[in-house]
Protein backbone atom coordinates (compact mmCIF):
# COMPACT_ATOMS: atom_id res chain seq x y z
CA UNK A 1 0.00 0.00 0.00
CA UNK A 2 1.65 3.27 -0.87
CA UNK A 3 1.44 6.39 1.81
CA UNK A 4 -1.44 8.12 0.18
CA UNK A 5 -3.49 4.81 0.56
CA UNK A 6 -2.26 5.08 4.24
CA UNK A 7 -2.65 8.47 5.18
CA UNK A 8 -6.49 8.36 4.50
CA UNK A 9 -8.79 7.92 7.37
CA UNK A 10 -11.38 5.72 7.59
CA UNK A 11 -14.82 6.36 6.57
CA UNK A 12 -17.10 7.98 9.33
CA UNK A 13 -13.52 8.23 11.59
CA UNK A 14 -14.42 10.51 14.22
CA UNK A 15 -12.00 13.39 12.88
CA UNK A 16 -12.97 16.26 14.75
CA UNK A 17 -12.52 14.32 18.25
CA UNK A 18 -9.51 12.80 17.39
CA UNK A 19 -7.84 16.57 16.33
CA UNK A 20 -9.49 17.81 19.28
CA UNK A 21 -8.22 15.17 21.88
CA UNK A 22 -4.89 15.37 19.63
CA UNK A 23 -4.86 19.44 20.31
CA UNK A 24 -6.60 19.49 24.39
CA UNK A 25 -4.26 16.70 25.69
CA UNK A 26 -0.63 18.10 25.36
CA UNK A 27 -2.11 21.51 26.90
CA UNK A 28 -2.69 20.15 30.20
CA UNK A 29 0.90 19.08 30.15
CA UNK A 30 2.13 22.82 28.94
CA UNK A 31 3.82 25.30 31.06
CA UNK A 32 3.38 29.02 31.99
CA UNK A 33 6.53 29.74 31.13
CA UNK A 34 7.00 33.26 28.87
CA UNK A 35 9.71 33.52 25.99
CA UNK A 36 12.02 35.85 25.24
CA UNK A 37 12.31 36.74 21.42
CA UNK A 38 16.21 37.75 20.60
CA UNK A 39 16.68 41.61 21.37
CA UNK A 40 13.25 42.81 21.71
CA UNK A 41 12.39 44.17 25.37
CA UNK A 42 9.68 41.91 25.62
CA UNK A 43 8.54 38.12 27.10
CA UNK A 44 6.49 36.98 24.71
CA UNK A 45 3.33 34.10 26.07
CA UNK A 46 3.83 30.43 25.04
CA UNK A 47 2.33 27.35 25.94
CA UNK A 48 -1.23 27.35 27.59
CA UNK A 49 -1.63 30.99 27.40
CA UNK A 50 -0.69 31.51 23.63
CA UNK A 51 -2.35 28.52 22.72
CA UNK A 52 -5.96 29.71 24.34
CA UNK A 53 -5.06 33.58 22.55
CA UNK A 54 -4.98 31.38 19.21
CA UNK A 55 -7.84 29.72 19.62
CA UNK A 56 -10.06 32.17 20.89
CA UNK A 57 -9.17 34.79 18.20
CA UNK A 58 -8.02 37.76 20.47
CA UNK A 59 -8.41 41.07 18.25
CA UNK A 60 -4.70 41.85 19.26
CA UNK A 61 -1.83 39.32 21.18
CA UNK A 62 -0.98 40.44 24.35
CA UNK A 63 2.65 41.23 22.91
CA UNK A 64 2.43 41.27 19.31
CA UNK A 65 5.40 41.33 17.53
CA UNK A 66 6.52 41.75 14.02
CA UNK A 67 9.30 41.10 11.53
CA UNK A 68 10.35 43.28 9.12
CA UNK A 69 12.21 42.20 5.90
CA UNK A 70 13.69 44.84 3.86
CA UNK A 71 14.66 44.60 0.05
CA UNK A 72 17.79 42.97 -0.92
CA UNK A 73 19.19 46.75 -1.49
CA UNK A 74 19.27 46.91 1.84
CA UNK A 75 19.19 43.56 3.93
CA UNK A 76 22.86 42.99 3.96
CA UNK A 77 24.16 45.61 5.48
CA UNK A 78 23.27 46.23 9.01
CA UNK A 79 24.08 49.42 9.22
CA UNK A 80 21.34 50.64 6.89
CA UNK A 81 18.62 48.29 8.65
CA UNK A 82 19.89 49.82 11.73
CA UNK A 83 19.15 53.12 10.16
CA UNK A 84 15.68 52.03 8.98
CA UNK A 85 14.77 50.63 12.13
CA UNK A 86 15.68 53.74 14.05
CA UNK A 87 12.78 55.84 11.19
CA UNK A 88 9.92 53.11 12.14
CA UNK A 89 10.56 53.22 15.57
CA UNK A 90 7.75 55.36 17.15
CA UNK A 91 8.71 58.45 19.03
CA UNK A 92 5.81 59.82 21.41
CA UNK A 93 6.19 63.24 22.79
CA UNK A 94 6.05 62.67 26.28
CA UNK A 95 9.18 61.03 25.67
CA UNK A 96 11.22 63.34 24.49
CA UNK A 97 9.20 66.28 26.37
CA UNK A 98 7.93 67.64 29.48
CA UNK A 99 3.70 68.66 28.96
CA UNK A 100 2.56 70.65 31.48
CA UNK A 101 -0.87 72.33 31.66
CA UNK A 102 -1.01 75.86 33.21
CA UNK A 103 -4.69 76.90 34.20
CA UNK A 104 -4.52 80.07 35.34
CA UNK A 105 -2.49 81.36 32.24
CA UNK A 106 -5.00 78.66 30.08
CA UNK A 107 -1.50 77.16 28.63
CA UNK A 108 0.30 73.76 27.91
CA UNK A 109 4.11 74.41 28.21
CA UNK A 110 6.05 71.75 26.41
CA UNK A 111 9.84 72.18 27.12
CA UNK A 112 12.25 69.30 25.48
CA UNK A 113 14.66 67.48 27.08
CA UNK A 114 17.74 67.94 25.67
CA UNK A 115 19.66 64.03 26.06
CA UNK A 116 16.78 61.79 25.15
CA UNK A 117 15.60 63.73 22.27
CA UNK A 118 19.20 63.39 21.23
CA UNK A 119 19.34 59.92 21.69
CA UNK A 120 16.29 59.46 19.91
CA UNK A 121 17.33 61.61 17.44
CA UNK A 122 14.36 64.30 17.60
CA UNK A 123 14.97 67.69 16.70
CA UNK A 124 13.02 70.90 17.77
CA UNK A 125 11.63 70.93 14.36
CA UNK A 126 10.02 68.21 14.76
CA UNK A 127 8.51 68.59 17.76
CA UNK A 128 6.89 71.35 16.70
CA UNK A 129 5.83 70.04 13.53
CA UNK A 130 3.72 67.44 15.46
CA UNK A 131 2.26 69.87 18.47
CA UNK A 132 1.18 72.18 15.21
CA UNK A 133 -0.26 69.13 13.89
CA UNK A 134 -2.42 67.88 17.18
CA UNK A 135 -3.62 71.70 17.65
CA UNK A 136 -4.56 72.69 14.22
CA UNK A 137 -6.89 75.67 15.58
CA UNK A 138 -4.28 76.87 18.26
CA UNK A 139 -1.76 79.03 18.52
CA UNK A 140 1.80 77.85 19.57
CA UNK A 141 4.38 79.87 20.04
CA UNK A 142 8.03 78.46 20.79
CA UNK A 143 9.24 80.51 23.82
CA UNK A 144 13.10 79.37 23.64
CA UNK A 145 15.27 77.18 21.30
CA UNK A 146 13.25 73.89 23.01
CA UNK A 147 10.12 75.24 24.60
CA UNK A 148 7.03 75.54 22.88
CA UNK A 149 3.70 77.43 24.53
CA UNK A 150 0.12 76.61 23.32
CA UNK A 151 -2.09 78.90 23.75
CA UNK A 152 -5.93 77.40 25.30
CA UNK A 153 -8.69 79.97 24.57
CA UNK A 154 -12.89 78.96 23.08
CA UNK A 155 -11.24 77.29 20.06
CA UNK A 156 -13.67 76.85 17.06
CA UNK A 157 -15.48 73.76 17.09
CA UNK A 158 -15.83 73.28 21.19
CA UNK A 159 -19.20 73.89 21.70
CA UNK A 160 -19.68 74.63 25.45
CA UNK A 161 -17.17 72.47 26.91
CA UNK A 162 -15.60 74.56 29.42
CA UNK A 163 -11.58 76.08 28.20
CA UNK A 164 -10.23 74.00 31.24
CA UNK A 165 -11.21 70.44 30.35
CA UNK A 166 -10.78 71.23 26.88
CA UNK A 167 -7.15 72.16 28.28
CA UNK A 168 -6.60 68.68 30.16
CA UNK A 169 -8.23 66.66 26.98
CA UNK A 170 -5.61 68.44 24.68
CA UNK A 171 -2.75 67.66 27.46
CA UNK A 172 -3.61 63.96 27.35
CA UNK A 173 -3.92 64.12 23.56
CA UNK A 174 0.00 66.17 23.61
CA UNK A 175 1.44 63.92 25.24
CA UNK A 176 0.92 60.96 23.32
CA UNK A 177 1.38 62.71 19.82
CA UNK A 178 3.51 61.10 17.63
CA UNK A 179 6.73 62.68 17.01
CA UNK A 180 8.62 60.52 14.39
CA UNK A 181 8.46 57.01 12.96
CA UNK A 182 5.41 54.79 12.44
CA UNK A 183 2.37 54.75 14.96
CA UNK A 184 2.33 51.28 16.90
CA UNK A 185 6.19 50.06 15.97
CA UNK A 186 7.93 50.15 19.23
CA UNK A 187 11.66 48.80 20.19
CA UNK A 188 12.74 47.92 16.92
CA UNK A 189 15.79 45.80 16.83
CA UNK A 190 18.28 44.36 14.24
CA UNK A 191 18.04 40.30 13.88
CA UNK A 192 20.19 38.21 11.62
CA UNK A 193 18.36 34.91 10.44
CA UNK A 194 20.12 31.10 9.24
CA UNK A 195 20.98 32.83 6.11
CA UNK A 196 22.98 35.71 7.44
CA UNK A 197 20.34 37.93 6.11
CA UNK A 198 19.53 41.26 8.65
CA UNK A 199 15.87 42.03 9.35
CA UNK A 200 14.38 44.11 11.80
CA UNK A 201 11.97 42.63 14.59
CA UNK A 202 9.67 45.06 16.84
CA UNK A 203 6.81 45.28 19.35
CA UNK A 204 3.70 45.73 17.41
CA UNK A 205 1.93 45.32 14.28
CA UNK A 206 0.58 48.25 11.94
CA UNK A 207 1.61 46.64 8.95
CA UNK A 208 -0.73 48.79 7.00
CA UNK A 209 1.97 51.83 7.09
CA UNK A 210 4.99 49.80 7.27
CA UNK A 211 4.33 48.42 4.15
CA UNK A 212 4.48 51.81 2.27
CA UNK A 213 8.30 52.31 3.18
CA UNK A 214 10.12 51.76 0.13
CA UNK A 215 12.96 49.79 1.89
CA UNK A 216 10.21 47.31 3.07
CA UNK A 217 9.82 43.76 1.25
CA UNK A 218 6.38 44.03 1.26
CA UNK A 219 6.15 40.31 0.23
CA UNK A 220 7.64 39.28 3.37
CA UNK A 221 6.34 40.98 6.09
CA UNK A 222 4.52 38.90 9.33
CA UNK A 223 3.16 39.24 12.34
CA UNK A 224 1.99 37.06 15.50
CA UNK A 225 -1.62 39.23 15.09
CA UNK A 226 -3.49 36.52 13.09
CA UNK A 227 -6.15 39.06 13.15
CA UNK A 228 -4.32 42.06 11.79
CA UNK A 229 -3.57 39.63 8.80
CA UNK A 230 -6.48 38.46 8.59
CA UNK A 231 -7.69 42.41 7.72
CA UNK A 232 -5.44 43.37 5.29
CA UNK A 233 -3.96 40.02 2.95
CA UNK A 234 -7.16 37.97 3.86
CA UNK A 235 -8.59 34.83 4.96
CA UNK A 236 -5.82 32.27 3.45
CA UNK A 237 -2.72 34.20 4.97
CA UNK A 238 -4.86 34.23 8.42
CA UNK A 239 -5.51 30.43 8.45
CA UNK A 240 -1.81 29.71 7.31
CA UNK A 241 -1.01 31.70 10.16
CA UNK A 242 -2.95 29.64 12.33
CA UNK A 243 -1.29 27.04 11.70
CA UNK A 244 2.02 28.45 12.30
CA UNK A 245 1.58 29.82 15.45
CA UNK A 246 0.03 26.60 16.95
CA UNK A 247 2.99 24.58 15.27
CA UNK A 248 5.26 26.56 16.89
CA UNK A 249 3.56 26.98 20.59
CA UNK A 250 3.62 22.86 20.22
CA UNK A 251 7.79 22.55 19.23
CA UNK A 252 8.69 25.08 21.85
CA UNK A 253 6.72 22.85 24.17
CA UNK A 254 8.22 19.47 22.59
CA UNK A 255 5.26 18.15 22.27
CA UNK A 256 4.57 16.32 19.23
CA UNK A 257 1.00 16.95 17.62
CA UNK A 258 0.09 15.68 13.78
CA UNK A 259 -0.02 18.69 11.46
CA UNK A 260 -3.32 17.44 9.95
CA UNK A 261 -5.07 18.10 13.42
CA UNK A 262 -3.53 21.97 13.75
CA UNK A 263 -4.85 22.31 10.21
CA UNK A 264 -8.16 20.71 10.44
CA UNK A 265 -8.55 23.42 13.14
CA UNK A 266 -7.55 26.34 11.23
CA UNK A 267 -9.91 24.80 8.64
CA UNK A 268 -12.77 24.95 10.96
CA UNK A 269 -11.80 28.65 12.39
CA UNK A 270 -11.68 30.12 8.90
CA UNK A 271 -14.24 28.14 6.64
CA UNK A 272 -16.95 31.11 6.92
CA UNK A 273 -14.32 33.67 5.43
CA UNK A 274 -13.68 35.05 8.81
CA UNK A 275 -11.33 34.32 11.62
CA UNK A 276 -14.38 32.15 14.37
CA UNK A 277 -12.80 31.73 17.93
CA UNK A 278 -13.80 28.23 19.09
CA UNK A 279 -15.69 29.01 22.35
CA UNK A 280 -19.82 30.35 22.77
CA UNK A 281 -19.30 32.84 20.45
CA UNK A 282 -18.09 31.31 17.86
CA UNK A 283 -17.91 27.46 16.55
CA UNK A 284 -19.26 26.05 19.90
CA UNK A 285 -22.08 28.29 20.15
CA UNK A 286 -23.20 27.76 16.09
CA UNK A 287 -23.52 24.17 15.95
CA UNK A 288 -26.31 22.74 14.35
CA UNK A 289 -28.17 20.66 17.04
CA UNK A 290 -29.55 22.71 19.73
CA UNK A 291 -28.90 20.09 22.25
CA UNK A 292 -25.23 20.09 21.01
CA UNK A 293 -24.70 24.20 21.95
CA UNK A 294 -26.93 23.84 25.29
CA UNK A 295 -24.28 20.80 26.12
CA UNK A 296 -20.96 23.56 25.89
CA UNK A 297 -22.58 26.83 28.06
CA UNK A 298 -25.25 28.84 28.19
CA UNK A 299 -27.35 25.95 28.09
CA UNK A 300 -30.90 27.93 29.35
CA UNK A 301 -30.63 30.42 27.11
CA UNK A 302 -30.08 27.98 23.71
CA UNK A 303 -33.02 25.81 24.91
CA UNK A 304 -35.59 28.67 25.91
CA UNK A 305 -34.52 30.22 22.77
CA UNK A 306 -35.00 26.80 20.88
CA UNK A 307 -38.58 26.68 22.50
CA UNK A 308 -39.86 29.99 21.42
CA UNK A 309 -38.74 29.74 18.33
CA UNK A 310 -40.08 25.99 18.03
CA UNK A 311 -36.44 25.12 16.71
CA UNK A 312 -35.72 21.12 15.89
CA UNK A 313 -33.09 18.85 16.25
CA UNK A 314 -32.28 16.42 14.01
CA UNK A 315 -29.50 14.58 16.25
CA UNK A 316 -26.65 14.64 13.49
CA UNK A 317 -24.12 15.32 15.86
CA UNK A 318 -21.79 13.28 18.72
CA UNK A 319 -23.41 15.07 21.46
CA UNK A 320 -27.07 15.45 20.81
CA UNK A 321 -26.99 11.43 20.28
CA UNK A 322 -25.33 10.98 23.64
CA UNK A 323 -27.75 13.24 25.25
CA UNK A 324 -30.80 11.39 24.80
CA UNK A 325 -28.69 7.79 24.72
CA UNK A 326 -28.62 6.80 21.64
CA UNK A 327 -25.90 5.03 19.29
CA UNK A 328 -23.83 7.95 17.66
CA UNK A 329 -23.17 8.55 14.22
CA UNK A 330 -19.56 7.93 13.98
CA UNK A 331 -17.71 4.56 12.66
CA UNK A 332 -20.05 1.65 12.80
CA UNK A 333 -22.75 3.87 14.47
CA UNK A 334 -23.38 5.30 11.14
CA UNK A 335 -23.05 1.45 9.48
CA UNK A 336 -26.51 -0.03 8.79
CA UNK A 337 -26.86 -3.45 7.87
CA UNK A 338 -29.27 -4.91 5.32
CA UNK A 339 -29.76 -8.96 5.76
CA UNK A 340 -32.29 -10.67 3.38
CA UNK A 341 -33.63 -13.53 5.47
CA UNK A 342 -34.39 -16.95 3.66
CA UNK A 343 -38.00 -17.41 2.91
Amino acid sequence: MDNNKKAIINPYSAAGIVAAQSLGEPGTQMTMRTFHYAGVAEHVPTGLPRLIELVDSKKEPKKPLINIYLKSAYSRSETKVREVADELESILLSEVADVTEEMGKRIIRVIMRPEDAKALHVTSSMVEKAIKKTVVTLDVEKEEERTFVVKVKKAAGTGDEPVLKILRKLTGKLAKTLVKGIAGIKRAVVVRDKDGEHFIRASGFNIRDVVLRDEVDSTRIYTNNVMELWKIFGIEAARKALVFEITQVMEMQNLAVDPRHIMLLADAMCADGKVKSIGRHGLSGEKAGVLGRAAFEETIKHLVNAAVTAEEDNLVGVTENIIVGQTIPIGTGKIKLRMRADK
